[in-house]
């Protein structure tokens, strides 16, 4: 039985389409924690921006090398970077044996039998509007306590500098029976937090019922009754209203944590990147959320140096920061792509420009998210246990309002030795810049 490692890259949806082909191989091949050991890698790549495309061929270099001093029998590219760049990866990297197309995850026993058959096929896409099998096995590689549930796949928005829609496919929601099963699942499984996935979660239901339905999905998903959280991740601002609120507000296991990517807050650089939205809009929707949670948390992505943003568009951007006060907040420079609109607008803004704009914003939000944090001494939160710091001493936990691997953390000081996945209260006593430092409360005279 040939043993099979996967190398995961880039975001959430590919770690999902990874742990669907480690459940479609468990029964065909021997899954390696070891790369060195495996006879079959499989890397899933990224290649949203030029930094992910240089990870992952940086990557893919490196495991080739495994053909000669590993174990390593077969190559194999999925995801992003192979849809994109097929012909490309195998003409550069002759070691590549196979290359599995964004919509091609679930035929990846078939591959593998075609490429040790001898064939000469290397090249294998489908369509990217493909529709996947529902009901595909999966392995999850997350901690047993939460897992990604995505509920979509492709995007309909057609930002200018995004190349996901010419790799992913348009929209396709899943069928709500489909994610309402899949999510008891999980919940049988033993996962506790469900985070909510898609290119744009606020579309769901869009394309195969009458309107958007991510607030009717989050209904049905809070009557699982193993789930303790629900987090929802990526939705655009231009289609988030009361209607939709009340699917977080009025179910108390979604947390009020919004994650809402607005990119930029100039009207005239929100027109270009074709966001169909203005800083006015925004403003709305932060304003919707506060008013009726004032502690809800707000998280967004935003981009500098997009070409033709002038030095007034970007303290336009920092204004509306500091106003804001997302938070959380992530800053990237612009990443020209190749067959994206962007790519062809006039007044490219240099590298230099980019790099000092956005570490001046995020020093701007660093001193934001500080008094943030600040605020929060004194206060007791709920907060799920995934490491030991510091061993007898300190562990490390997470609240409701942070994101595991993105968002900050909770260390808690305290003697005892708790299971990783155990959800415990913590008194905040002090703050850094990202993170919270606590103790843990008793939970007997925390129920008092």
């Amino acid at each position: 039985m040939k043993k099979v490692f996967i190398e995961t890259l880039g975001c959430s949806k590919n770690l999902t389409d990874s742990e669907h082909m480690l459940g479609i191989l468990d029964d065909y091949c021997e899954l390696s924690d070891d790369i060195n050991d495996a006879n079959i890698i499989i890397v899933n790549t990224c290649s949203f921006i030029n930094d992910a495309k240089e990870e992952s061929i940086d990557t893919i270099l490196a495991l080739s090398k495994l053909k000669e001093t590993g174990a390593c029998e077969k190559l194999i590219v999925t995801g992003c970077l192979s849809q994109r760049y097929p012909e490309a990866l195998l003409e550069e990297i002759p070691e590549v044996d196979a290359v599995v197309g964004t919509s091609n995850f679930h035929t990846i026993y078939s591959v593998i039998n075609e490429i040790y058959s001898g064939s000469e096929q290397k090249i294998f896409l489908e369509s990217i509007d493909f529709e996947i099998p529902e009901s595909l096995p999966r392995i999850l590689t997350t901690p047993k306590h939460y897992a990604y549930l995505k509920i979509a796949e492709g995007c309909d928005n057609k930002c200018t500098y995004c190349i996901i829609p010419k790799l992913r496919g348009k929209y396709r929601s899943r069928l709500m029976e489909d994610i309402i099963e899949e999510a008891r699942d999980l919940a049988q499984m033993g996962v506790k937090e469900l985070m909510i996935i898609a290119q744009d979660t606020s579309r769901y239901g869009m394309d195969i019922y009458d309107g958007p339905k991510l607030h009717v999905l989050l209904t049905e998903l809070s009557k699982i009754e193993d789930l303790k959280w629900i987090r929802v991740h990526y939705s655009y601002p231009d289609i988030i209203d009361e209607t939709l609120l009340d699917g977080f507000f009025l179910n108390d296991k979604v947390v009020n944590y919004f994650d809402i990517p607005v990119q930029h807050a100039s009207d005239r650089i929100l027109k270009l990147m074709n966001r169909k939205t203005s800083q006015k809009d925004i403003t709305h929707v932060i304003d919707m959320i506060r008013a009726r949670d004032p502690q809800a948390v707000v998280r967004t992505t935003v981009i500098v140096g997009f070409p033709g943003e002038t030095e007034a568009d970007y303290q336009e951007l920092v204004e509306f920061v500091k106003r804001v006060k997302f938070d959380r907040l992530g800053a990237f420079e612009y990443s020209e792509e190749e067959d994206t609109a962007a790519a062809l607008l006039p007044n490219p803004i240099d590298e230099e420009t980019k790099q000092l704009r956005k570490n001046h914003l995020m020093e701007v939000q660093m001193r934001i998210s500080e008094t943030l944090s600040y605020e929060k001494i004194g206060r007791i939160y709920e907060v799920v246990i995934e490491e030991v710091a510091e061993e007898g001493k300190i562990l490390v936990g997470r609240t409701a309002f942070d994101a595991p691997d993105i968002d900050g953390v909770v260390y808690v000081h305290t003697t005892e030795n708790l299971e990783f996945g155990t959800f415990v209260h913590v008194k905040i006593n002090d703050a850094l810049e990202y993170d919270l430092i606590g103790e843990l409360i008793d939970e007997h005279e925390y129920r008092k």
